[in-house]
């Protein structure tokens, strides 16, 4: 997988992660303000990203590229989201596991 169609995914789960946390949390259809704000930082975060070849995850990183209040609103988000996505985007969350699988097994991560 490249490195654009890598982080079009990247963006793409932590977009659903988002959506699924807002709407269980806050109510709504869409995005309140509040989580479209967060989303559009998660996703301008993620096309910046000068270790998406080398590494899975943000947690994973030396380099803390988010504000402390923005680390602190997605961190919940992953919490609420993470174990969820299996019940309302399986197949999304399993190419997730699966590349960064394969990531791991050719020492890239």
């Amino acid at each position: 997988m490249d490195i654009r169609q890598k982080k079009k995914r990247k963006k793409a789960i932590v977009s659903e992660m988002i959506a699924l946390y807002c709407k269980k949390n806050h109510g709504t259809d869409g995005l309140c303000h509040d989580c479209a704000a967060l989303d559009a930082y998660a996703r301008e975060r993620t096309e910046r990203c000068p270790f998406t070849e080398t590494r899975a995850f943000c947690s994973g990183c030396t380099v803390h590229c988010y504000r402390e209040e923005m680390r602190e609103r997605i961190r919940a988000v992953m919490r609420f989201s993470g174990p969820r996505m299996l019940f309302y985007h399986p197949l999304m969350l399993l190419r997730h596991v699966a590349s960064t699988a394969v990531g791991k097994m050719k020492g890239s991560h």
